[in-house]
């Protein structure tokens, strides 16, 4: 089975206050194409700063990420902001939307980014999708949690992205708002086969993925096929 994402040795420190800070600690493992996977712990365990090692947001402190065969370690920023382009999509719990543009424009910026063609009816295509033809003209100020949930999974899904980072998409929304929203993040992702990893607090929706991840302290604890492997 092909790998996508393949952590060796992974380490992260801060200097704080004169002190080493160790966030996270010599954490291995590998993540297989068209995969979905958890990673899951308490706050402050180094969770989401995993995912940013992982996404190329960030730089680990020592040891390799690999994402499609790329080694993340040895590129400049203009490169890895190409790789983020060109093979990784985001859902951030905060939504992190443009506020100066349409829900439809917001959908548009990866495939601008891109230089893709005909983006104006696949961002269409993708709000249908996600159940919001109708809003494409609204910004997000004028769209409830849920609705600006929705725009961001439709984006992230926009550049067709080998592999999709979540954190904690949840994380701001209620209920059933949620449920919505994590019945249509597997199936566009089932649908576009792309691999998932979603840092959450909900095991519920942990227990959707193949794979659970767990931090505790920095380090993985525990690596868990569910039901769903």
């Amino acid at each position: 089975m092909e790998t996508i994402l393949h952590i060796s040795n992974l380490t992260k420190t801060y200097q704080s206050a004169g002190r080493t800070l160790t966030v996270l600690d010599d954490i291995n493992f590998s993540v297989a194409a068209g995969s979905t996977n958890a990673i899951v712990g308490p706050s402050g365990s180094g969770k989401t700063t995993l995912l940013g090692l992982c996404a190329g947001l960030d730089r680990a402190s020592s040891g390799i990420v690999e994402l499609n065969g790329i080694d993340l370690g040895k590129l400049s920023e203009d490169q890895l902001a190409q790789v983020r382009n060109q093979y990784i999509g985001f859902i951030f719990q905060n939504f992190q939307l443009l506020p100066t543009l349409t829900a439809l424009e917001n959908v548009m910026v990866p495939l601008e980014l891109r230089g893709e063609k005909n983006i104006r009816a696949r961002a269409l295509d993708l709000l249908d999708k996600v159940g919001l033809a109708d809003r494409g003209h609204h910004y997000p100020t004028q769209l409830s949690g849920g609705e600006q949930q929705r725009v961001s999974l439709a984006r992230a899904f926009s550049n067709a992205p080998r592999i999709l980072f979540a954190d904690e998409p949840t994380g701001n929304l209620d209920a059933e708002t949620s449920e919505k929203v994590v019945k249509l993040l597997f199936d566009l992702n089932k649908e576009a086969g792309t691999t998932l990893v979603v840092v959450t607090h909900d095991l519920d929706l942990a227990a959707k993925t193949q794979r659970i991840l767990r931090i505790k302290g920095g380090k993985l604890v525990a690596d868990d096929v569910t039901v769903n492997g």
